[in-house]
């Protein structure tokens, strides 16, 4: 029998106010160290250095850039080096020496700002050759593009404007993806099976009661996945296999058959959206979120060995 008790608990470790806008916030890889960006009032950029030290989060470096920082990631990076990328409201992409954050190592600019779509992700990426984008538009369209062919492998619409994208694992063949949209609606596709014409069964689940700005898979379980609202909740799911992934019709086509979400546990932790989101890949558990209240959080969610 089910208690409150014997359910994954979010509890918040650490929470820091910041003096500025924070856009996007990430753990800096094999450390104690998270990264932190956004604008001032001022509308100048900064990034942020915190280590996290006894319950509470020390700032170590900060520096100030001529444009607001809009996100980063470390996934173009090995874990030796930990260079960052990130990209700016004037369409600048950046890649930075965290321990020399003054001096970029690589700059491209582009015409376009950072705002054209939704969002990206890259994927199934299991050997040398294969590679695809998903991403995600505002008026609802989700288009799969399949780099090695360059052409659109899959595409369909949501009917909402598209928040974010994440494939469950980027480097293996791809099985699932989730992606977000306003209204407070997810939907969790199956990426095993493509039928010819009705493209990848999914699932669709009413979440939140405003938009879900973002989602996270734990990266010690690609079950496991959190989504963040426009209202400051954190909503913690996992998903559920059918018996059988895929079945054939009567004229002998595989179709995919969708799976079940369920949630695990629910915190509101501000009044205002949660921005970004990031999942701890050293400690299991241990996650980063920052939003529009001016504010990152370190939480910790127990029990997710037993879920």
């Amino acid at each position: 029998m089910s208690t409150p008790l014997s359910k994954p608990q979010m509890i918040v470790h650490i929470q820091k106010s910041l003096n500025y806008t924070v856009f996007d916030s990430k753990w800096i890889p094999c450390s104690a160290k998270f990264v932190c960006m956004g604008n001032f009032a001022r509308g100048t950029g900064v990034m942020q250095i915190y280590e996290v030290q006894r319950g509470d989060a020390l700032l170590i470096k900060e520096v100030e850039k001529p444009k607001p920082i809009k996100c980063a990631t470390f996934g173009a990076t090995s874990i030796q080096q930990r260079h960052m990328a990130t990209g700016d409201f004037d369409g600048n992409l950046h890649i930075w020496d965290l321990e020399n954050s003054q001096c970029g190592l690589f700059l491209i600019s582009y015409n376009d700002r950072w705002t054209s779509f939704g969002f990206f992700m890259t994927g199934h990426a299991f050997n040398e050759q294969d590679r695809c984008v998903c991403a995600g538009y505002d008026n609802g369209d989700i288009k799969l593009f399949d780099l090695r062919n360059m052409s659109v492998r899959w595409e369909t619409n949501i009917k909402n404007g598209v928040c974010c994208v994440e494939f469950d694992r980027k480097d293996i063949d791809m099985n699932k993806l989730v992606a977000t949209s306003l209204e407070g609606k997810f939907h969790v596709f199956d990426l095993r099976t493509q039928h010819p014409t009705k493209g990848f069964a999914s699932v669709c689940e009413k979440a939140h009661k405003s938009t879900i700005w973002q989602v996270k898979h734990l990266p010690q379980n690609r079950e496991i996945f959190m989504t963040a609202g426009g209202a400051g909740n954190l909503h913690l799911w996992k998903y559920e296999y059918p018996r059988q992934r895929c079945k054939k019709e009567s004229n002998g086509v595989e179709v995919g058959v969708a799976g079940t979400v369920n949630l695990l546990q629910n915190v509101t932790v501000s009044t205002q959206p949660i921005a970004s989101l990031d999942w701890n890949t050293d400690k299991r558990g241990l996650f980063l979120c920052s939003g529009f209240d001016q504010t990152v959080r370190v939480l910790i969610v127990t029990k997710l060995n037993l879920v």
